[in-house]
């Protein structure tokens, strides 16, 4: 995609934002690799260092030693809690402060869309938040980063204060199923939405990549913000292959010169 074929398609989802009265955006793994998270499948992603098999429920649940490995994850990968929202977030935080952006729906677990101004209840994060450990007997949550500074430094695996139950990231591992209602919020915002903006998604994870088919299915326009090509991207009314942040950021540009808002 050549800086003239860029600009055409900004412009054009600018316009298709002008227009919409309700914006959905889903969000993947492209959007938090530019504030410094790893992905998961590019090379030198996070399975070239990790087993997969080590974030499944199962393996998780009956392994101390896999537990141990989780917890030098957590301890390891500090990136999750100091990361800070790039111009993507930003930009998506601002569509939410016009008025135009009914939710997001993310499939990171990273809490950079909060951390960026948009409000906690507009977020349906269908994977969960690394932002917590949660006890798998008593249900009590901790701030992950309360721990990771408690126990740097150790070898000892933390364990519920309360209960002395196991403490699981509060994230959805390999096995288990998307939060119900959560996917349930998700999809009707998606079903109802005017125009759903796809960025930083392969849409190969599914049930989260069957979103965008219930934006189209409910008549709404659908944008794919990708640095690769996706299947869905014969579906779709406008395609960019660019990153995140400077492409939400030359949409926000141009609506800031087209004066948008609805707030």
């Amino acid at each position: 995609m050549n800086n003239d074929q860029l600009r055409d398609q900004i412009h054009k989802t600018a316009k298709l934002i002008s227009k919409a009265g309700k914006v959905v955006v889903f969000t993947g793994a492209g959007v938090s690799t530019e504030s410094g998270i790893p992905d998961f499948r590019s090379p030198g992603g996070l399975w070239s260092k990790f087993d997969p098999d080590d974030f499944t429920i199962d393996r998780f649940l009956y392994s101390p030693e896999t537990r141990k490995k989780q917890w030098k994850f957590l301890l390891d990968e500090g990136s999750f809690a100091q990361a800070r929202p790039n111009a993507a977030h930003n930009a998506i935080a601002w569509l939410e402060t016009i008025g135009k952006l009914n939710c997001v729906i993310t499939q990171n677990v990273d809490d950079l869309h909060q951390k960026a101004g948009n409000s906690p209840e507009r977020v349906y994060e269908l994977h969960g938040n690394m932002k917590w450990l949660k006890c798998l007997d008593c249900l009590e949550r901790y701030p992950l980063e309360d721990l990771l500074g408690r126990f740097r430094g150790t070898e000892e695996v933390p364990a519920c204060i309360r209960c002395q139950g196991i403490l699981k990231p509060d994230v959805i591992f390999f096995g288990e199923s998307l939060p119900t209602q959560t996917l349930k919020d998700a999809t009707y915002a998606a079903s109802n939405c005017d125009l759903l903006i796809v960025i930083g998604s392969s849409l190969v994870v599914y049930p989260a990549a069957y979103i965008p088919l219930y934006a189209k299915g409910g008549g709404a326009k659908l944008v794919i913000i990708n640095k690769t090509e996706t299947s869905y991207d014969a579906n779709a009314d406008v395609v960019i292959h660019g990153g995140a942040g400077e492409v939400m950021s030359g949409i926000v540009a141009v609506l800031q010169k087209m004066d948008v808002s609805c707030a």
